[in-house]
């Protein structure tokens, strides 16, 4: 042990990556569906390596954080500047209010328990499980201009807070809204669910192709007396039963293969190779038509690709005005993803695209391009990011965060993380409406968000390390009491108001509680409650204002208790 921590204070790089293979193999255990997570799991350990000695710079964290705080801001802009300007607008407020709730809760309880600026803002971080907030209550601390001692008293008290409060932080907030919620508000979420299905048109004509399970081409040969001979593809393909999809792909005549124009007849003999779903195929051709093995007449270039929505005429539009469109020809959709926390959304004639979704679409290649012309563009794999425009972007935001605006002798500043912030928001929002700029690939802003700030959590655990048990014993099991307070009061004001105020439909107001809470741990439980997917409709406008305000909250809740 010894070499180990002289070893870790020349080289305190190592404790950092120690921290981080540690904290990522153990906050990715669970133990009947509890976890710790990576964050608190990292720590956790980083505050034991902190009791060693090991000291790191600041720069480390502050590099990283605001690394971190651009993916956030990337990720949530499209949904952020969406539910500003359209009908998210009552989810808009309802986040904001449910923000202020949280705030008004920790504020309270440091109050009443004398806790120090830094052990509010764990208390904060905690409770609401809101990691990103404790950067910004870091950088307003180190604005205060209060001695050296004084400061790092406060941050040392701040990961400790965090770390007792976190764990019922996240498992309470999830057994909260999927187990007690639908109770205290009488509402059968099951139930509830499959009416707001009903309401987006689950159970009629799937004109929209709004499933896709099996998608395949088989080939019929035309009898002599068949009904389909005179009549052209666009005549067959527009009366195709209700609820049935399928498209003529290719027809073999006299030996050759043609590919057919919309006006193309059909003709005795044709052999007609038909894309759609194995089972529609069945019932609609088989009783009347001959089916054949053609080979070649088969061998049609199908894939399923990612389309990244951006055209503002798509903006808004239900899947089943969307199948009527030229482009949708051909084209099977298989998913709807939304948000930063890729929450699938269901597929009904009723549900709406917006600019930032992202569809998983399968059919011919020259028919998902004609596709993606219309939708937005084919967002395939890439491993290339636009480091320029990225940096630029933090570079910009950064500055326009140092600068401090005086009130009199009061000074105002939204800081460099703040900054950096909403340069995230809007980098994000632009990259929605206009594809080709500042790519980033969805790996590089995991490692950005994830490891960004699990590197600022490590760093911030190894420099409290020291206090951290005089801090524990300190503070001790009031602490754990005051974080079940901070955490379930808003919860449950929250819930009561989306019903009774806000009048939130039943299926998507448990979703909106927890998008608003920014906690992804209770969706996935609500949803598993549900056995639906339609409380994620409610998540996502609200997920990406509350995230955003509640990690501003870091920030604000330092200047008001000082």
């Amino acid at each position: 042990m010894s070499w180990l921590a002289s070893t870790l204070k020349a080289y305190p790089e190592i404790a950092i990556f120690l921290a981080l293979c540690i904290g990522y193999w153990v906050g990715g255990k669970s133990f009947k569906g509890f976890s710790l997570g990576a964050v608190t799991a990292t720590l956790l350990v980083s505050i034991a390596i902190g009791t060693l000695g090991v000291t790191i710079s600041p720069n480390v964290k502050a590099v990283f954080f605001l690394m971190f705080l651009f993916a956030v801001g990337y990720s949530v802009g499209p949904q952020f500047v969406r539910g500003i300007a359209r009908d998210g607008v009552p989810q808009v407020i309802f986040a904001a209010v449910s923000c202020l709730l949280s705030l008004a809760a920790v504020t309270g309880a440091a109050v009443m328990a004398h806790y120090s600026l830094g052990s509010a803002a764990g208390l904060f971080a905690g409770s609401q499980t809101i990691s990103a907030s404790m950067g910004l209550a870091t950088d307003a601390i180190n604005r205060l201009g209060l001695p050296p001692d004084e400061t790092r008293e406060l941050l040392e008290s701040m990961p400790i807070a965090y770390a007792v409060t976190y764990i019922f932080g996240t498992v309470g907030s999830a057994l909260i809204l999927a187990q007690l919620g639908p109770k205290l508000l009488g509402i059968d979420l099951v139930a509830a669910c499959k009416d707001y299905e009903r309401e987006l048109g689950a159970g009629e004509a799937a004109e929209a192709g709004t499933e896709w399970h099996d998608f395949e081409i088989r080939a019929y040969r035309v009898g002599a007396d068949s009904p389909f001979i005179g009549r052209t593809v666009a005549d067959l393909e527009a009366h195709t039963p209700e609820g049935h999809r399928a498209f003529i792909e290719r027809i073999r005549r006299d030996g050759g293969i043609i590919e057919p124009a919309m006006d193309t007849k059909l003709a005795p003999g044709d052999i007609v190779a038909i894309g759609g779903k194995r089972d529609q195929l069945i019932e609609r051709m088989g009783p009347m038509s001959l089916e054949v093995e053609d080979a070649e007449l088969l061998d049609v270039q199908t894939e399923g690709v990612d389309i990244y929505v951006t055209n503002k005429a798509v903006d808004g539009r239900t899947l089943r005005e969307l199948a009527r469109w030229p482009g949708a020809r051909g084209v099977f959709l298989k998913h709807i993803k939304r948000g930063p926390t890729e929450t699938g959304i269901p597929l009904l004639p009723k549900t709406k695209l917006y600019r930032g979704d992202v569809i998983t679409v399968v059919g011919r290649t020259q028919d998902i391009n004609a596709a993606a012309r219309q939708l937005g563009y084919i967002d395939r794999p890439t491993k290339v990011t636009d480091v320029a425009s990225m940096s630029l972007a933090i570079l910009i935001g950064a500055l326009v965060g140092a600068a401090v605006l005086r009130l009199g002798s009061i000074p105002l500043t939204i800081s460099t993380a703040g900054g950096t912030l909403i340069a995230g928001l809007l980098f994000g929002w632009i990259r929605a409406i206009r594809p080709t700029f500042g790519q980033i690939p969805e790996p590089t802003i995991w490692f950005m968000s994830s490891v960004g700030l699990n590197v600022f959590i490590a760093v911030v655990g190894i420099s409290a390390g020291p206090g951290f048990i005089a801090g524990l014993q300190k503070l001790g099991i009031s602490l754990l009491l005051w974080g079940i307070f901070a955490t379930t009061v808003p919860l449950l004001v929250s819930m009561f108001l989306a019903k009774y105020v806000f009048r939130f439909h039943p299926a998507i107001l448990l979703g909106a509680c927890a998008g608003a809470r920014a906690t992804t741990a209770a969706l996935g439980m609500i949803c598993e409650v549900a056995q639906s997917q339609v409380p994620g409709l409610g998540y996502t406008v609200c997920y990406a204002v509350g995230n955003t305000l509640l990690t501003i909250s870091g920030m604000v809740i330092i200047m008001i208790l000082s």
